[in-house]
Parts: C-alpha cells; structure tokens; sequence
C-alpha cells in the first residue's frame, strides 16, 4: 500500500507535528506532501522522507510570511497534485491540508486537529480589536465567508474524519456537519515519566509554557501574577513575543525564552504546578505536566477537559486574570491533598502506542470497506 502523508506547513515542532511524526513511525515507507517547509525545523524522523512542497516554497522570507498567504492557501492546497499510484492519504490538517485532492482510487483519511480556526469561533482572539492592524482586519472579515465556506466544502474528498478530541468532534459536527471519530494524539511521555515521583514542586515556581499565539492567552497569567505574591516561570516564544515582554513586569515573572526537551522535563518536575490558559483543541502540554507528576491549573473549556480531572487539577471559569487568581488561591488550599501518581496514571492514558493503535485500526476498516464488492 502506498502512502501519502499531507501537513499544512513544516516550519516548527509543535503538537500537530509530534503527531505527524508518530505517522510517519507507522508508515515508514509514506511520502509527506506539504505547503511549506523549513529545513531542519522538525523531527529527524520527519526529515529524513521525501518532503514535497508546494509553489509557496520558492516565496523569499516565506518561513516567516506564510500566515500572511492565508486567503490563498486552499487554492494552493488544491492545486498540488498527488501521484495516482497512492492507495491512502492521511492528512493532518487544522487549516487546509484535509483539501488536498486525492487520486481517483485512493482513500482518504484525515486527521483534524480543528476546523480552520482562525475563520471560526477563534476570529476575534486572531483578529479582533488590539489583535492584528485595521487593514489586517479589514482583510479577514471580507474573506472569513469564504474561507469558512471552503473549509465546510473542502471535506467533500475526505472518506473518514478523526479528530483529537470530543471537544474538537462537536466542533467539526457544527461547523462542518459531519461526524468524527475521536483518536487522542500521541504524548511523548517517556521524557516526562522517567525520575521519581516526589511531592510538592522543589522549585516553588508555577510553570506556564506555549507559543506566544494569540489564543494562548498569556497576557492573562503575566496580569494574574502580577498580582500574586509568588513566582511564574514562562517558556517559549511566538508571533506576539515582543508585545508580551515590552512591558515592565515584577522579579518574580520570568522569561526563559525557548528551552531544549532535554531540559523541559526538569522544568515541569521542579514545578508547583502547570498554568494552562487557552482553550485548546486538545492540550499535549496538560499530559505532559502530569507524566512528570505536577498538578494543572486550567482554563475550564476544551481540551482541558478531557485531560485534567478533579484529581490532578483545577480549573478556572473564565479567561481573565481575576478568575486565573482566583483559582491559583483555590489550588493552594487544594495542593496538600494531591498524589503526583494520580496525574502519572491519568498520563499514561494518551501514550503514542495507544495513538498509533487506534490509527491502524481506523485505515484497516477504511480500507477494508474500500476492497470490498
């Protein structure tokens, strides 16, 4: 069985491609096809395949610019051209990846991480008042109809949809009138189970850790915190990294800026706990934390829910700082009674084995139905 294997960009290592990546373990044998890509930037495992892209590649500076070809991206998704000895196509898709069009005998599988979410219920954290420039926004609007239009249609070609999460599975269902399979992503948790267990974090400083995205939602934790009489610890960068560190913050928030995995797991095992602030389709991050045995405070919507429980967590009802305070003072009161082996064993749920268990089962029944008379 050949197989092609379609993300929508290969410009970084997050969530959407340690997924790709466990793919790839799968089909070792499979092709990736995608928009842009930047070498070097993701998993060897990634790398070593033969890695088709599309038009955009050749675009000077495009490793930086690639969000700004958002309008045109479903015409380029469309307009590459998958070989017609391909059995499956896989996509794993959260913005037009799931358009590719399939040969005329292949199946197709799709892997969605979201609904285009940046025309859907997520617009106004990407392009609302204070978000993007006026003309930026002007833009979005005019196009958001047309781009949520071409993200219900372009399912069409797609045989069966998988999604990573019941939150995810409604979102599809209501924006797109289809159903979905729920098949969790993979969690390294190798890199996050191997020291002992201890109790409380050693290092008394609350972890938060993410891309500076928009809906990330960082700017909540460096206002709650400022407020609060005890240490944050942020890791990572992003798009709005400069608008985030501009401004005076107190000694007790610090920046660490990007940090190395071999690194990270000491991070969240030295923790008090993990801050979580998006409403994230799904949430790797959570799991991480927990296979290292630190508790989460959450906000409580999306993926959250279904990867942080009353025992290894507490969530927060509302993205505002107020209610993020609100719930790191309930999470003080709440720590003495939680066991960093309630939070490993919630981990251990969502393991790549698991993931890649569930994922050959989902291609054996499409194909299967795909033979049959």
């Amino acid at each position: 069985m050949k197989v092609a294997l379609v993300h929508d960009w290969l410009v970084t290592q997050r969530g959407g491609e340690h997924v790709l990546e466990a793919l790839c373990e799968l089909f070792p044998q499979a092709d990736i096809h995608t928009l842009v890509h930047r070498p070097g930037a993701v998993h060897p495992r990634i790398e070593a395949r033969p890695i088709h892209t599309s038009v955009l590649q050749h675009v000077p500076r495009i490793h930086q610019l690639y969000r700004h070809f958002l309008p045109v991206l479903p015409q380029v998704i469309e307009s590459m051209r998958l070989a017609d000895d391909y059995d499956l196509v896989i996509s794993s898709s959260h913005c037009v990846a799931k358009g590719i069009r399939k040969p005329p005998r292949a199946r197709h599988l799709s892997y969605v991480h979201a609904p285009m979410r940046y025309m859907w219920d997520l617009f106004d954290d990407y392009f609302g008042p204070g978000r993007a420039s006026l003309p930026v926004r002007v833009a979005a609007h005019a196009v958001r109809p047309l781009l949520q239009k071409w993200d219900r249609e372009s399912t069409a070609g797609v045989d069966r949809v998988l999604v990573n999460s019941q939150h995810i599975a409604r979102k599809v269902k209501r924006f797109w009138g289809r159903d979905a399979t729920v098949v969790y992503p993979p969690v390294a948790l190798e890199r996050f189970c191997q020291h002992p267990l201890t109790g409380l974090g050693q290092g008394g400083y609350y972890l938060w850790l993410g891309a500076f995205a928009p809906y990330k939602r960082l700017d909540i934790a460096l206002e709650a915190f400022r407020g609060l009489d005890a240490p944050l610890w942020v890791v990572g960068t992003g798009q709005e990294a400069a608008k985030l560190t501009s401004g005076a913050l107190p000694p007790h928030i610090r920046f660490l800026g990007p940090v190395a995995d071999d690194a990270l797991a000491g991070l969240y095992r030295d923790a008090r706990a993990l801050v979580f602030t998006p409403e994230e389709d799904f949430g790797i991050v959570p799991l991480e934390a927990q296979a290292s045995g630190r508790p989460v405070i959450a906000y409580g919507r999306g993926g959250a829910l279904e990867t942080v429980n009353p025992r290894t967590g507490v969530f927060f009802d509302t993205q505002s700082p107020e209610s993020l305070a609100d719930a790191v003072r309930r999470f003080e009161a709440w720590e003495p009674t939680f066991q960093p082996a309630d939070a490993r064993a919630q981990a251990e749920r969502f393991s790549r084995a698991a993931f890649q268990r569930a994922i050959q089962a989902e291609v054996d029944a499409l194909m299967g139905t795909h033979a049959a008379p």
